[in-house]
């Protein structure tokens, strides 16, 4: 049984309780589903629901630091691209890093710019972050949008009423990639 939630109401005692599940969330575009990037039976759960084959998902960062600690990187593209509406597509500096995640040697980090995403960076772990729509169907702008085949199988939902609906842009070595 999910739970929504306004995301202007989360606190850091919410925060806290979303460890170790699956939440629907608002970011700087549309809305995404997610969970602790550490948690691969988490993130297996979010294949599942998405009906999604091992395509890589991307991770909002918890900080720059984690970045640059995780991720072979130009600290400029970083600066110029985020926090905002872009996906970095950057080289893992462990292949094995986040395998669950993303399998090859890359990996999409996320910064949204937007008021949820400074709160549940305060985890200070990376969080998955995919579409919360079905694999391969038009991203999702409200909630009442979200088919209910999904919102049964999440825990929370944080609404922030209707997001702008385009996608992130994809940046890969420098240039951006239109989807």
């Amino acid at each position: 049984m999910q739970k929504t939630i306004s995301s202007e109401k989360v606190n850091i005692k919410i925060i806290k309780l979303l460890k170790n599940k699956i939440f629907i969330y608002p970011t700087d575009t549309i809305y995404g589903i997610g969970c602790d990037a550490t948690n691969s039976k988490l993130i297996k759960k979010i294949r599942q629901i998405k009906q999604r084959d091992s395509k890589p998902f991307s991770v909002i960062a918890p900080n720059f630091k984690w970045i640059y600690q995780n991720c072979i990187v130009d600290e400029k593209l970083v600066k110029k691209y985020l926090p905002g509406k872009y996906t970095l597509i950057l080289k893992k500096k462990n292949p094995n890093f986040l395998k669950e995640v993303s399998d090859n040697n890359f990996i999409g980090i996320r910064v949204p710019k937007s008021a949820f995403t400074k709160k549940i960076q305060k985890l200070n772990i990376p969080i998955v972050t995919t579409s919360v729509n079905l694999s391969g169907e038009k991203p999702i702008t409200k909630i009442s949008e979200i088919p209910k085949k999904i919102l049964k199988k999440v825990n929370f939902i944080f609404e922030e009423g209707i997001l702008n609906g385009n996608p992130s842009t994809i940046i890969l070595n420098g240039k951006e990639i239109k989807r």
